[in-house]
């Protein structure tokens, strides 16, 4: 897990993931790997624990970035993060890994690649869809959209 408090721009090397828990060796790139950055605010670090009160309002009202993705806490095997967004993310997938999303406030669009169908999914809030793993996807919010995701505690947000 990244240190308490790390924010950054979001980078990571082509086709792997900086950082996580249970990486090996094996898993690291080559020297002179091209790396992506991602102008997403990104923080890993687990805001609460048990037994803790979190209030979404007030971490919204703090926010300024027009892409935010904050955990809030681990359930099991699992995180539980809020998203703060606005505008589109990149196209990706996760190879092993189902993502939940849930819209608080605001409306997100989630669109699927052409094998299913290349559909948009539209959710208001009070909905919620799972994105499962190997479908290429994008999230895309028209307007500033808080939502919740469900996800497995050591997915790459950005994909692989």
């Amino acid at each position: 897990m990244m240190p308490a408090g790390k924010t950054n721009v979001f980078t990571e090397p082509e086709g792997w993931s900086v950082g996580f828990e249970g990486e090996t060796e094996e898993k690291r790139p080559e020297a002179g790997t091209a790396h992506r950055e991602f102008p997403y605010e990104t923080r890993l670090n687990i805001l609460h624990g048990p037994l803790e009160v979190m209030d979404l309002k007030q971490l919204a009202a703090a926010s300024a970035h027009k892409w935010f993705n904050q955990t809030l806490c681990q359930v099991n095997s699992s995180v539980v993060r809020v998203g703060i967004i606005e505008g589109e993310y990149h196209w990706h997938k996760h190879e092993e890994d189902d993502e939940f999303f849930f819209v608080v406030e605001g409306r997100l669009l989630i669109d699927l690649e052409s094998g299913t169908e290349g559909r948009t999914v539209e959710l208001e809030p009070g909905q919620g869809f799972v994105v499962p793993k190997r479908v290429v996807h994008r999230t895309r919010a028209p307007q500033r959209t808080i939502l919740l995701m469900v996800e497995n505690a050591g997915i790459v947000p950005t994909g692989n």
